[in-house]
């Protein structure tokens, strides 16, 4: 390991999670980098390095924040070597493998190769002139004031579904707790490749998302009835797509790859950070408890399978 770049949350106190990195770092006479931007923020040196060149430069992209921060490294990281560990600084923090106490742990664990190493499929869309990347999710979005999105779905170059609702949301697996869920999508684990077509608030009787193939080629059009339509990328505004335009969208496997320690399953992070619950006749046939029996042999998770 002889780099190691840092991505920090814009706003929140990071200094305990740079301390353990920069220690780390120190006692293997690795460089630690971070970008332009960012490094001012920090009390100790830091090689300053362009956004455009951290991925490229690093070994290990740490993330310091919440789920935002984390697609931030993810896109540094786009089409790069150096894998993403992430860490929660922030609140949520579902896409962080680990929390700021954990951190120490984690990092030893890499020096001792116990960790794996997962790729994460990334979705381009075609906006006007330009190509944007999300790893989470492209999402047509009614913009306020203006009419509902109508948008027909093509697959393979023929019309298969058009919804008439609030926005259509096309997500990765990694997308799936996003938005996609927020509007009634399903939970889908980051290792299936598929892309998920979620609509929000559909005004219609059909109300139903969609699975495809990465094999399949995708295209939303804009329809004549829908109003202009903003084009989020990650939750960024990225452009707007009025009646009569095509978007274009492409899988691409393994754009970027983060670390995995195994201390959790998916599932696990899943029913505990998005705080499932059960259905009430479950629950109310075991009321003193909110546990399942595990039969892993591993501890039982409080509130989980």
């Amino acid at each position: 390991m002889r780099s190691v770049g840092l991505v920090l949350h814009p706003l929140r106190n990071c200094s305990e999670a740079v301390t353990a990195v920069l220690d780390w770092a120190a006692r293997r006479d690795a460089e630690v980098l971070g970008v332009q931007d960012e490094v001012g923020r920090l009390d100790r040196e830091v090689i300053s390095v362009k956004a455009e060149e951290l991925g490229r430069r690093s070994d290990l992209i740490v993330s310091l924040g919440g789920d935002g921060t984390m697609l931030r490294a993810m896109r540094l990281a786009d089409r790069q070597r150096a894998p993403v560990l992430g860490v929660n600084v922030g609140k949520l923090g579902f896409l962080a493998e680990v929390d700021v106490p954990e951190l120490p742990g984690a990092l030893s664990a890499i020096d001792a190769q116990h960790f794996t190493i997962e790729p994460r499929l990334a979705i381009d869309a075609d906006l006007g002139s330009q190509v944007v990347t999300a790893f989470n999710d492209v999402a047509l979005v009614r913009v306020p004031g203006h009419r509902t999105a109508v948008v027909a779905v093509h697959v393979d170059g023929r019309p298969f579904i058009g919804y008439a609702g609030d926005a259509v949301i096309v997500a990765t697996a990694t997308g799936s707790t996003a938005y996609s869920f927020s509007a009634g999508g399903p939970i889908v684990n980051p290792e299936v490749e598929a892309l998920l077509v979620t609509p929000a608030s559909p005004h219609s009787a059909h109300n139903r998302g969609v699975v495809l193939s990465l094999r399949d080629t995708l295209s939303l059009a804009v329809l004549p009835t829908s109003g202009r339509l903003a084009v989020e990328v990650d939750g960024r505004v990225a452009g707007h797509a009025a009646p009569g335009e095509h978007i274009g969208i492409r899988p691409r496997p393994a754009a970027v790859h983060v670390v995995r320690l195994g201390l959790t399953t998916f599932y696990e992070r899943v029913r505990r950070k998005l705080r499932l619950t059960d259905s009430a006749e479950i629950l109310a046939g075991r009321p003193d408890t909110t546990e399942w029996p595990d039969t892993t042999g591993r501890p039982a998770v409080p509130g989980g399978p």
